[in-house]
């Protein structure tokens, strides 16, 4: 007789669309888990072959289940149908070329379970690069020294101090966040921020009151490299282009909750503009006049 192991609290939902070598990569490094209590769900948007199918059945761990489109919809749709397929109390959607270190479920449970009015948990990143090294972009310097709010062990963040922090630059790392399954289905993804969607769903979450909390702890590997959807977009500007309509939206949430401060960081998106400015040698070198005038009017604020 089998005897069942521990409810899973914890969903892992990956939307599905990658290398298959580094979707192996993820689905070890959640199977070398410390804590047991998750479920593993990935969701193929339709990506050409059964490598990724085939492997997961290969393993066959009863926590693991596999779901395939039968027609490619896009990442904002994989993004609402993990969503909707998460039944834990706690989910967690890792990009499929990310890596969880082994006490990534044990420190996201443990941080759920001691903030209780939580909504988002920032577990502690380690960034890598393509092949797997530790990698160190300007990005994420910026990120870790300049907007990312100090101070030792567990942080708690909302409400204004929140907005305004994130509005001056998103200093979060979206698949390793875990979410409150219940709160994150009452917050509908933007169709219209495919690149941004992330800050804007966020954004949405501390303009209607949720709480998150940081953790200290160093329990994701979030790999960065140039085949990006966001990086893609940078040298053409229509990132930018996104971004600057993103925050003239949330410069008006702001405004209605009387959070002037937040208004101001969202008019301004000083991080933003100054990675657009970062970004103009690379538009020259691509010789690319539309993505020039589209970085130049980020930087100028018109």
């Amino acid at each position: 007789m089998t005897v069942p192991g521990p409810p899973a609290l914890l969903d892992l939902l990956v939307p599905y669309w990658g290398d298959p070598a580094l979707m192996r990569e993820l689905v070890d490094s959640v199977l070398a888990q410390d804590d047991p209590r998750w479920r593993l769900t990935v969701i193929d948007d339709a990506y050409p072959g059964t490598e990724v199918q085939d492997m997961l059945a290969a393993i066959g761990d009863e926590r693991i289940s596999y779901v395939r489109k039968d027609r490619n919809e896009g990442i904002i749709e994989n993004f609402r149908s993990c969503v909707a397929a998460a039944e834990a109390p706690v989910m967690a959607m890792p990009g499929c070329d990310d890596r969880l270190l082994p006490g990534y479920v044990g420190d996201v449970l443990a941080t759920a379970a001691r903030f209780p009015s939580a909504s988002i948990i920032q577990p502690g990143v380690r960034v890598i690069d393509e092949h797997g090294a530790p990698s160190r972009t300007i990005p994420d310097v910026v990120k870790d020294r300049v907007v990312r709010p100090r101070g030792r062990g567990h942080q708690v963040l909302a409400g204004e101090s929140l907005a305004v922090s994130l509005l001056h630059g998103d200093w979060l790392y979206w698949p390793a966040l875990a979410f409150r399954t219940e709160r994150i289905r009452e917050v509908p993804f933007r169709d219209e921020y495919p690149v941004i969607l992330d800050l804007a769903l966020v954004l949405d979450m501390v303009f209607d009151g949720d709480v998150l909390v940081t953790s200290p702890e160093t329990v994701f590997e979030y790999r960065r490299h140039s085949g990006s959807l966001s990086s893609a977009k940078l040298t053409d500007g229509s990132r930018f282009d996104d971004e600057r309509d993103y925050f003239r939206g949330a410069a008006d949430q702001a405004r209605a909750l009387g959070w002037h401060r937040a208004e101001r960081a969202a008019k301004l998106h000083v991080t933003s503009r100054a990675y657009a400015g970062l970004t103009i040698p690379s538009a020259l070198r691509a010789r690319s006049g539309s993505g020039l005038r589209a970085l130049l009017r980020h930087v100028a604020l018109t």
